[in-house]
Parts: structure tokens; sequence; C-alpha cells
């Protein structure tokens, strides 16, 4: 597993930014496309931010790269919480992507649970049964969540479902989200985490006993092709 510690943010940022650069190419130049799925946050956001940037957006072949997102507040498009509506704001609408190839987590009319199944066939129909994404963005909560695998949820032990849509008590929503099986599928994983309010949770991700239930970032392989960037406040 490949740890870098970051001593300041901008520094972080920047490293993520060339690492979506990097692997655009390498993609781009092996299967002629680049499919990405994507968190929401405020991590995510400012790397959005950067390559939407002249010095990074033309290093870019926007027209070859596909966009899922790893997980989904079940609300509208346009709703505040909407972790495509502060994508679309941040990057999808400053740069050339081609609109069908954007593939957001929602959709009006149709309950989460099954547009999780119509979700899974979207995927598909790009990236076929073998369902390998070449990059995935993820966050970790404080709980040492990641996606919408929070500890003690039931989709902790999904092994089936590519994704899944489940009600969330402690926020009285539901979520749509990746599984850890299909996550763990991708080619290129970068987890991005920082500040004093993940040491805990980070530490017993990284060092602690396998408790999945408990702190669900465990559930993502640390295999080749996973990043990890966090700072000093974090690893301590």
């Amino acid at each position: 597993m490949n740890i870098t510690i970051f001593e300041d943010l901008e520094k972080l940022y920047r490293k993520a930014a060339d690492t979506f650069v990097d692997l655009s190419k390498k993609s781009i130049q092996k299967n002629n496309r680049f499919v990405v799925a994507l968190s929401g946050g405020s991590s995510p956001k400012a790397i959005f931010n950067l390559l939407t940037t002249q010095e990074y957006a033309e290093k870019i072949e926007w027209n070859k790269v596909y966009f899922f997102w790893v997980d989904e507040r079940w609300v509208p498009l346009d709703d505040d919480k909407s972790n495509a509506r502060m994508t679309f704001e941040t990057l999808l609408d400053k740069v050339p992507v081609n609109r069908d190839q954007i593939f957001p987590m929602y959709q009006d009319g149709i309950l989460p649970e099954d547009y999780a199944k119509v979700y899974e066939q979207q995927i598909r129909s790009v990236l076929g049964d073998k369902g390998i994404f070449d990059f995935i963005l993820l966050g970790m909560g404080d709980d040492g969540h990641t996606a919408s695998l929070f500890p003690g949820e039931s989709v902790l032990d999904e092994n089936e479902k590519w994704v899944s849509a489940y009600y969330l008590k402690p926020q009285e929503m539901f979520r749509i989200t990746l599984t850890a099986p299909l996550i763990n599928k991708a080619e290129n994983i970068l987890v991005v985490a920082f500040g004093e309010s993940k040491k805990q949770a980070l530490n017993e991700v990284l060092n602690g006993e396998y408790n999945p239930k408990l702190y669900p970032l465990q559930l993502i392989e640390k295999k080749e092709g996973f990043l990890f960037f966090t700072d000093e406040k974090a690893k301590g």
C-alpha cells in the first residue's frame, strides 16, 4: 500500500490532480477511454477546481472520460446535498465532457432500490461484465466510512450487487452506493483523508484489527494501484 503524507493540503490536492491526469493518459493510451467514479465532499471539490485550470484541463482528453459516482444522497440533482450537483458546478460544467458519458446517481420518479439496478446496468453498458473502473476516488469519514458504506449497515455484507440503495436511519435519508466488491475491482483507487478529526479512524483502518463492520474502509483492498493521501494531522 502506498501512503503519502503531505505537509500542506495544497500539495495533496495537486498530487491528486496530477494522479488523475497521469492515469487518464495511461488509460486512454491503452483503452482509448478513462472510466472514473468520483466522490463528493470538500477534498474532491478542491481537486476538481484544480482540474479545470488551464494547467491541468488542457492535459486531459475530456471527450474520452466517462464519469460515474461512488455514492450519492438520494436527492434531486439540483439539491444542495447532491454530490452530482457539486461535481457539475466545480468540474463538469467547465470542461468539454460529452454529456452522454456522464452518469449521475439519481433519477426522478423511481425508487432508489430500483435505480440501483438501473445504475448497475449503466456501469455494465460501459465496462462490460468485468466492471473494472480505471480510477475510483474515495474519501473517509470521521467514523471510518467510505462511499455510503457506513458502520454497522447490512450493505457491508453485500457480495453480489455492484450498486446498493438503502435507508440510512441516522441521516433519515436514502443513500445509493457502489459496493465494496465493485470498488475492489478497480485498476486504481485513491483515498483522500486528512485532518485531526480523521486521526483515530485512520489509525484503526491502517493499523488496527480487521473490523470492517466498525471501520468500513477496511473493506477496500490495499493492493497494487491503491493510493492513500493524508496529512500529518491525520496520520500523527
